[in-house]
């Protein structure tokens, strides 16, 4: 294997291994893209990567991470959402979108807002969480979440799943990372909940398992399903990657493709070893322990190094995020680092 080779995933294939991240561009109108997206995604389309995600999409309005955050609860946001995905097809890239619920981090402002608590009163709203604890000093106070509220959840990503599909989109991801509702569940420090959804390993995977079930249910078997997990909370006592490489055995089951390994976001006690590269051993285990294919993020910055994850079977998948907001056209850099003779866009060949 190699940085630029194919990659067949159920009845997509994309060109090369490179992944656009999911980055929260915090400049959406009521959930819906705007030309601020098309330009975003299309460019990194038009550069190279073979998969273009979408930010974290909410399922719902209280989903949010802030109220500039975009979403797909309504049949009107995917209509928003269409002409991306065809933009991002017909430059030769697979459109995919990242479903979403931010939990106890949800009604908060942008970063260069502060990142802050946004009361009701200034367009916010209370969050839910597994159980009545708030991130951090700043952060909104949750409800815990009750077991209709539960089944009302499950069902949301259901229906924006089957939404982004019908907007063009022709990869879904769920999002059980970084802090946000189902890490909240799977993590015994956000997780107090004395119900069959709290407790024991079964009970805090519980929610994660019931969604990955219903968003498989909802979208054509042609279309992979991928779930981003944070390997470890970096936190004692908290997910570890033992836990993640049980849970991957399971979702390979239950119709996963792909587990997008990143790490963290849970607490802010979590004290991170942060180097190049830092998260692919995670990657790597989950990839030898279940067999199932996985995603590599994190300070992935050179097309060497990138290449290297794929060639020693790392990762099936590179994804990068700060990498690519510098450089949109980093994958036809790459491409010529490397000697694969990827050809430009024809708008753009003169400049190669």
């Amino acid at each position: 294997m190699h940085l630029f080779e194919p990659l067949a995933l159920r009845g997509v294939t994309l060109a090369n291994r490179i992944v656009v991240s999911p980055m929260c561009q915090y400049s959406a109108e009521d959930g819906h893209p705007g030309t601020w997206h098309l330009v975003h995604l299309g460019s990194r389309a038009v550069g190279g990567a073979a998969l273009v995600f979408t930010e974290a999409t909410a399922v719902e309005p209280r989903g949010r991470i802030s109220p500039a955050d975009t979403g797909i609860w309504s049949d009107a946001h995917a209509e928003s959402w269409a002409p991306i995905a065809r933009f991002i097809a017909a430059h030769g890239a697979v459109p995919a979108m990242q479903l979403a619920h931010a939990g106890r981090k949800a009604s908060t402002a942008p970063p260069w807002d502060g990142g802050k608590e946004v009361p009701p009163a200034a367009g916010g709203w209370q969050p839910v969480a597994p159980s009545a604890l708030p991130f951090a000093d700043g952060y909104p106070l949750p409800a815990a979440l009750t077991r209709a509220e539960i089944d009302g959840v499950v069902e949301a990503f259901a229906a924006a799943a089957a939404r982004a599909v019908a907007a063009g989109f022709r990869v879904v991801e769920i999002h059980a990372a970084h802090g946000y509702l189902l890490h909240e569940h799977l993590s015994p420090l956000s997780n107090h909940r004395t119900d069959d959804y709290g407790g024991t390993f079964e009970g805090r995977t519980r929610l994660l398992r019931r969604v990955v079930e219903r968003v498989r249910a909802s979208i054509p078997d042609a279309c992979p399903l991928f779930v981003r997990v944070s390997a470890t909370d970096w936190v004692d006592g908290g997910w570890t990657l033992d836990d993640t490489c049980t849970l991957a055995q399971s979702l390979v089951d239950a119709g996963v493709d792909l587990l997008d390994v990143s790490s963290g976001g849970l607490s802010p006690q979590q004290r991170i070893p942060l180097g190049p590269g830092y998260q692919t051993p995670f990657a790597a285990e989950v990839r030898r322990r279940s067999g199932l294919r996985t995603g590599a993020v994190g300070l992935i910055t050179s097309p060497q190094q990138a290449d290297h994850v794929i060639r020693t079977e790392q990762a099936d998948l590179v994804f990068l995020a700060r990498e690519l907001l510098r450089d949109p056209y980093w994958p036809q850099r790459a491409a010529g680092a490397l000697g694969a003779g990827v050809a430009p866009p024809r708008q753009y060949a003169r400049a190669w």
